[in-house]
């Protein structure tokens, strides 16, 4: 994805700038930048496609182990859902104070499975996604190569992390609402942690406690993976002849990160919502 023919490490800075530069429709084109830092106009054309491909991979793939589903055969991808679902539901089981809402597993597996996929994006060599977006762009369209940009790990970008993040906590506000009803809801915040004679400060700490759920959950998505991404980047700038072994290293120990920040994710939610139904919550 560098803006030339020549080598990346001519211009490293350049190099990762544009690696880090979105798809992006309704950006300054000078920039390619939004204008601000909310900017509702803003549409990341990139993270759309590739979060919309991979979620619709995972339920083509669902749809089709379900139709071929053998009790005493099962295929290899029978047993890998198996594997993932019998896992999510141990997850549930062992969190939730009593029986789980039926919806529970099925949220916590697709968070999970998603999750992973898109942050699996990381593993694809850093140039190859990219060198195919240039050579569409310069012989379907009649780009310029210089400004076709494509940034393929969806959760490399704050808007994915917050947007699933501002889900869960819209989940966590619906179910506190059917447990406890609006005035139950209404009471957690004036009454908790030291009672209503200090609701005041109940209000405050109550909020800010909600508030760091999903800004936690966005942020620790984001960071981690940002941060293997911009190390992928800087391999890349290494002469080719001696980046397959810290490549391959680094794409071993992510496989790890990528794996864990999902399983995180899924965790914290059901975490989340558990405490929902608590007794003493």
């Amino acid at each position: 994805m560098s803006e030339s023919s020549a080598p990346a490490t001519d211009n490293p800075v350049q190099y990762i700038q544009h690696h880090l530069t979105n798809w992006c429709a309704g950006c300054d084109p000078a920039t390619h930048k939004p204008d601000a830092l909310v900017d509702m106009s803003v549409f990341f054309l990139d993270v759309w496609l590739v979060s919309a491909c991979l979620a619709g991979l995972l339920m083509w793939g669902a749809y089709k182990v379900g139709q071929s589903l053998h009790p005493d055969k099962p295929s290899g991808w029978q047993n890998l859902f198996e594997m993932l679902v019998e896992f999510v539901n141990n997850q549930v089981t062992n969190v939730f104070p009593h029986k789980p809402p039926a919806i529970i597993g099925p949220l916590g597996l697709s968070i999970f499975v998603w999750v992973f996929m898109m942050n699996a994006m990381d593993l694809v060599p850093v140039d190859l996604l990219p060198w195919i977006a240039t050579l569409i762009g310069e012989f379907v369209f009649g780009a310029d190569p210089h400004h076709v940009y494509l940034k393929v790990v969806p959760t490399t970008n704050l808007d994915v992390t917050f947007g699933l993040s501002l889900t869960v906590l819209a989940l966590i506000i619906f179910f506190n609402l059917k447990v406890k009803g609006p005035g139950g809801y209404l009471k957690m915040y004036l009454t908790h942690p030291f009672g209503i004679a200090l609701f005041p400060a109940n209000v405050t700490l109550t909020l800010v406690e909600e508030i760091a759920k999903p800004l936690s959950l966005a942020l620790r998505l984001f960071g981690n993976m940002y941060a293997g991404e911009l190390v992928f980047m800087l391999i890349a700038l290494m002469p080719w002849w001696i980046q397959f072994v810290p490549g391959s290293g680094w794409a071993i120990f992510h496989v790890v990160v990528i794996t864990l920040q999902a399983f995180i994710f899924m965790m914290l939610t059901i975490v989340y919502i558990a405490l929902v139904y608590a007794d003493d919550h």
